[in-house]
């Protein structure tokens, strides 16, 4: 028994600072962003309940028992509101930053497209080799499922996230670092434990890589989703014929 229940991690570490955007940073006006926290977050909770359901039968983490009141499936209820609150969270600060979501002429080039896209298969490839490799499962299990999704994110959008990287960067820096800051406190604490044998046993700042990248490329999706969501509602917005000589130009 850690001492500290899933519960509890939530009341300390994960509702402060949602309380903090909630009250000092910029909530959510326009509908487009509201929305789009909200599909985002449906999203989420549907993505990652079976990838996470699996991993947790197959002992590639595990929770103290005396440490969760209940459980839906394999995983803890806190778990499920982890899935529900990191968008949130993220996407509060994604909205405090304001980052400029208008189309440009541009935006729909192949060659950031064709290069982000195959560079994130790429990492998908890896994970994928990775999987068979014991040490490197959890690794291999998280570039599988996650890579896939962002290099569509970059099929679609990859001009405008080139053109935008530093607000995006920023986007998903502050919480992400938040994250992995949390997440080593937990496992310290052994509010849950990643197993030795899937993992690498590579650390980062005393957070095993994995859980660094997970964190990483979860909030990657995230802040890509949101901003993206705005980006394509901006270019409908001013295009409405959304099929024509422009977009096929740049599209083709």
């Amino acid at each position: 028994m850690s001492g500290l229940s899933y519960a509890g991690f939530h009341v300390l570490f994960t509702f402060p600072p949602l309380a903090y955007l909630l009250a000092f940073g910029t909530i959510p006006t326009r509908r487009a962003v509201r929305v789009g926290i909200v599909l985002m977050t449906i999203v989420a909770l549907i993505y990652t309940t079976p990838w996470d359901n699996y991993l947790i039968q197959r002992g590639v983490w595990w929770y103290g028992q005396d440490d969760i009141f209940a459980r839906i499936w394999k995983a803890p209820v806190g778990e499920y509101l982890f899935f529900i609150l990191q968008p949130i969270l993220t996407g509060l600060w994604v909205t405090t930053l304001a980052p400029d979501a208008t189309y440009r002429h541009g935006d729909f080039h192949r060659k950031p497209r064709i290069i982000g896209a195959l560079g994130w298969l790429g990492f998908a490839i890896v994970g994928a080799m990775l999987l068979t490799v014991e040490s490197g499962f959890y690794l291999g299990a998280i570039l599988v499922w996650a890579c896939p999704v962002v290099a569509l994110q970059w099929a679609v959008g990859g001009g405008y996230l080139a053109r935008r990287w530093r607000e995006w960067s920023l986007a998903v820096a502050v919480p992400t670092v938040y994250l992995w800051m949390i997440d080593s406190i937990a496992i310290a604490l052994g509010v849950w434990t990643i197993s030795d044998q899937y993992s690498s046993g590579i650390d980062l700042f005393d957070l095993p890589i994995e859980e660094a990248i997970f964190f990483l490329i979860t909030n990657i999706l995230i802040a890509y989703g949101l901003i993206l969501f705005e980006w394509i509602i901006d270019y409908w917005h001013h295009h409405p014929n959304a099929i024509g000589p422009e977009v096929s130009s740049e599209w083709l």
